[in-house]
């Protein structure tokens, strides 16, 4: 039976404007990093995509290299593309990345103009494109000038196969040079993606406040720890679940502090009415300076979970104090 998106859409989503640009994004994105690849059940795949269209999560976030095998997430939603947003292109804002290891060969990897461009080329034949919405760097590359990587995109841009740029995983010094190249060029970096959440807190040491001087946009990612701060290990490590068969989430990271932190911070949420990731998404949402939250999901009800934040945003001073005890504690 052919998609028709719900009418409905845009009544319960927010959207922030990125930094100093006019583009829009909604506070929830939903990125295609582990669930859309070969391995996963296509169907579900195209189930959350349409859940989450309806739901006003407009932005879908890719990368060359998703999967499992690289390429495939791609390939995913392009499929579903085809078959059912079309008619809503101009409504959705699709962005990729390049910058990890895709192909095999000096060309491959990394942040010359040959591998970004080639790299995008493929993008868009995966996912049957003209454009992408944004185009990323997905990591500085220490043997590339970075006048090189930042010209490959001002080219992308101006061939007409991103509409904006972005970089991701840069830290401060090279996000500044970066984006001081950029704006040189008349392509401004529109948005910078960096790990973001409660237990990884290092962009707050200077890079936000580069990014608000400078006027770009910012999406965090990981911004629930792989998966730890929900409720999935308050009472230790499922044998199902991530920490027990994926490298992205050794269980050396559950450390005995963590978990301790972990179960003090879900008391407080189950305090505000909410579950642990909820109240970790809303943390990270609670100033301007975070433009949206990318989250992954494997089910339709994570999405829907995720969209529970909208109900409860708003912090007190005495809870934003009790969670930076939480945090600091030995």
């Amino acid at each position: 039976m052919p998609y028709v998106a719900s009418s409905k859409r845009y009544t319960e989503m927010e959207y922030r404007l990125c930094g100093r640009s006019g583009l829009r994004l909604p506070l929830i994105s939903l990125g295609l990093w582990h669930n859309f690849g070969d391995n996963k059940p296509f169907d579900n795949c195209q189930a959350m995509l349409r859940h989450a269209f309806d739901l006003g999560i407009t932005h879908f976030d890719l990368a060359n290299n998703y999967g499992p095998p690289p390429g495939s997430a791609e390939s995913t939603f392009g499929k579903i593309m085809q078959r059912d947003f079309l008619p809503y292109r101009d409504e959705m804002v699709i962005s990729s990345k390049a910058g990890f290891t895709m192909w095999d060969g000096p060309y491959g990897d990394w942040g010359s103009k040959k591998y970004l461009v080639a790299s995008l080329n493929q993008s868009l034949k995966r996912m049957g494109l003209d454009y992408v919405d944004i185009f990323y760097h997905h990591r500085p590359d220490p043997n590339t000038p970075l006048e090189e990587t930042m010209g490959a995109l001002d080219l992308i841009v101006r061939q007409g196969k991103a509409l904006y740029v972005g970089i991701s995983n840069y830290p401060t010094n090279l996000a500044k040079e970066a984006i001081n190249i950029l704006n040189e060029l008349g392509t401004p970096c529109l948005i910078h993606q960096p790990r973001y959440s409660m237990l990884e807190r290092t962009p707050e040491e200077d890079l936000l406040d580069l990014l608000e001087e400078e006027g770009v946009g910012s999406i965090a990612y990981s911004p629930l720890a792989g998966g730890i701060l929900t409720d999935r290990y308050l009472n230790g490590i499922p044998a199902d679940s991530r920490a027990a068969g994926n490298p992205s989430l050794p269980p050396e990271r559950l450390t005995s502090n963590i978990l301790s932190k972990v179960k003090q911070l879900n008391e407080l949420a189950t305090k505000r009415g909410q579950k642990l990731n909820q109240m970790a998404l809303a943390w990270l949402l609670r100033h301007d300076r975070i433009t949206s939250v990318l989250i992954g999901a494997s089910r339709i009800s994570q999405i829907d979970d995720a969209m529970g934040i909208l109900k409860n945003r708003n912090f007190t001073q005495e809870e934003l104090k009790a969670i930076e005890l939480i945090l600091e504690g030995e």
